[in-house]
């Protein structure tokens, strides 16, 4: 079975902002590696709103080229995105969710299409669902030494107390460490 994988860069103060952070060539070509294993990525409207830039970046590449090969592997990668609001999405590469997000997530752990890589999950909103549902299997929390001292903190709303196994880590020229657990299983 597929594994769900909930990714996500954060500061060192917990928040969830991307733009505290500045994601440099080592981290876009970490990202870029962890989009290449899966295939696909779940998205609520918002963060699917900002990724919408890289399509940008594909036709008129920035010449850096980590930056231009994740460009590349964001575009290609097929994207489902959770939205209310959203009636139509104009990315190729994406469609909306038709069920609710753990009928999307069984019927893509068990999909049957020959598909062997991991759905990532890339939302904040989605992480803290698919938390709180116990269906996440690995948490990659990338934590940058930045403290933003305000914003949206990655774990609000939590419905219950989880537990982590520390599996790995990886730590970055920039300072920033990804944190790799496993929820422990009740």
């Amino acid at each position: 079975m597929r594994k769900l994988i909930a990714g996500i860069n954060m500061t060192l103060d917990g928040f969830c902002d991307h733009t505290a952070i500045i994601p440099d060539d080592e981290l876009h070509q970490h990202y870029a590696d962890l989009l290449r294993s899966a295939d696909v990525i779940l998205y609520g409207r918002i963060t699917y709103q900002l990724m919408e830039y890289w399509p940008t970046v594909v036709k008129n590449p920035t010449g850096n080229p980590e930056t231009d090969d994740f460009a590349r592997v964001m575009d290609k990668i097929p994207k489902v995105v959770f939205s209310h609001t959203l009636k139509k999405v104009h990315w190729a590469s994406t469609r909306l969710a038709k069920g609710t997000l753990e009928e999307e997530v069984a019927a893509l752990k068990q999909s049957a299409d020959g598909r062997m890589g991991d759905i990532l999950v890339g939302s904040r909103s989605l992480i803290i669902a698919l938390l709180n549902l116990n269906l996440i299997d690995e948490f990659q929390l990338t934590i940058h030494p930045v403290v933003a001292g305000s914003g949206l903190p990655l774990f609000n709303n939590i419905d219950h107390r989880a537990a982590f196994k520390l599996i790995n880590t990886k730590t970055f020229g920039s300072g920033a460490i990804t944190l790799y657990y496993e929820p422990l299983k009740k």
